[in-house]
């Protein structure tokens, strides 16, 4: 079984391959055969779900609202 981290639920991230903002749900390690990668659970702004590498992505800040 997979154990998820929702501790940073909610985070604002840039999805770098698509340059697009979303939301984290939650992190997790996804074990290959020879390795375990972590990955991230996120939603886009149309509410689609995706499994993400966690390198894929990077928390983004408004600077709106600062």
């Amino acid at each position: 079984m997979v154990e998820k981290d929702y501790m940073l639920y909610g985070t604002k991230i840039l999805n770098l391959k698509t340059q697009k903002i979303g939301l984290l749900i939650c992190l997790w390690k996804n074990k290959f055969a020879h390795k375990t990668v972590d990955f991230a659970t996120c939603v886009d702004k149309n509410g689609k779900r995706y499994n993400i590498k966690l390198d894929n992505i990077r928390g983004f800040e408004d600077d709106f609202e600062k």
